[in-house]
């Protein structure tokens, strides 16, 4: 097994760094991480009901899709990632308790009292502090999760606040659950970087075979036109979401007005208002027909259709 002890910070080179282990490397892997804020979302859900598009455009949060499945997720510098890549044999590639097992090892170690639920998340006291996903490449296994070790959770609950209600799709959609932070039960709190050195250090010990690896130009270089092609672009982020219906429902210039977009690979492809809408403002919004749905985009192209104040406009379309 190899160990890698991944120091970059950037949740594009990270999650792509996952399918390039998974698909070019034939050794099992272990490999720890953090990631700089971000919205990590399941690689079968729609982005647009899974993420609160005005607090990560305030806060400049990137939302990256995963390879794998499960639910989205928020990461943080205080939040510790984990993957392990395994070959396995057919019928037995998707093992939760195989993954899960030495990383409860590694935190009873420290003292931490978690346990694993049916869900095969992670818990404390019944609050959820680790989230996992699999996802099967031919013989390999790619297993990652979350350890909420010190983590901003009023960001994760920002990232993450929808309405469900607003939108009709066939996507698979995230559990909520009440999460805490591991730091909470560490009887002597740890820095972020020593609970990842004692997570590391418990792995080796659990393998003790496993040898150190870092990443190479070649493998960086690999990594990055990969995340070029795929893991930055708004057609894997965004556009892989499946068809939706949206539905929007809010006041502008103290008038009730309700809005039905029809989104397909990220983009706007109908969309219908209210009688309640001016004529003006109901034949502006007609611009809005192949725009992509984000607010910088909407923005712009309400701007070229004559509404001066489109900040109203941007809370209806993308407010929560």
């Amino acid at each position: 097994m190899r160990c890698i002890i991944n120091q970059n910070v950037d949740p594009y080179f990270n999650i792509a760094s996952e399918e390039y282990l998974l698909k070019n490397f034939n050794d099992d892997i272990f490999m720890l991480y953090r990631n700089e804020p971000s919205v990590i979302i399941g690689k079968h859900q729609n982005a647009f009901a899974e993420v609160n598009p005005l607090f990560v455009r305030q806060h400049n949060i990137p939302v990256v899709r995963r390879l794998s499945g499960g639910g989205a997720v928020f990461h943080d510098l205080g939040n510790v990632n984990f993957s392990f890549i395994t070959n396995g044999r057919e019928g037995s590639l998707v093992d939760f308790k195989k993954f899960l097992t030495p990383i409860l090892v590694a935190l009873k170690a420290m003292g931490v009292p978690a346990e694993a639920n049916k869900r095969n998340d992670l818990i404390i006291d019944g609050l959820k502090v680790s989230g996992n996903a699999e996802h099967v490449f031919k013989n390999r296994t790619l297993h990652h999760g979350t350890l909420l070790y010190a983590s901003e959770l009023s960001r994760l609950r920002g990232s993450l606040k929808v309405a469900p209600e607003q939108f009709s799709d066939r996507a698979v959609r995230s559990v909520r659950s009440q999460v805490t932070n591991i730091m909470d039960y560490m009887t002597i709190p740890l820095s972020v970087e020593d609970f990842m050195a004692a997570v590391q250090q418990s792995l080796l010990e659990t393998y003790p075979h496993a040898a150190l690896y870092c990443f190479n130009d070649e493998d960086e270089r690999k990594i990055n036109q990969l995340i070029t092609e795929k893991y930055s672009t708004w057609d894997w982020n965004f556009g892989y979401s499946p068809k939706c219906q949206i539905f929007k429902s809010g006041l502008i210039n103290a008038t009730r007005v309700n809005c039905e977009l029809t989104v397909e690979k990220g983009y706007i492809t109908s969309f219908s208002i209210s009688q309640e809408a001016n004529n003006k403002n109901r034949e502006a919004m007609q611009v809005l027909l192949n725009t992509r749905y984000n607010p910088e985009d909407v923005a712009q192209h309400l701007a070229s259709g004559g509404i001066s104040d489109v900040e109203p406009w941007i809370t209806l379309l993308f407010g929560q």
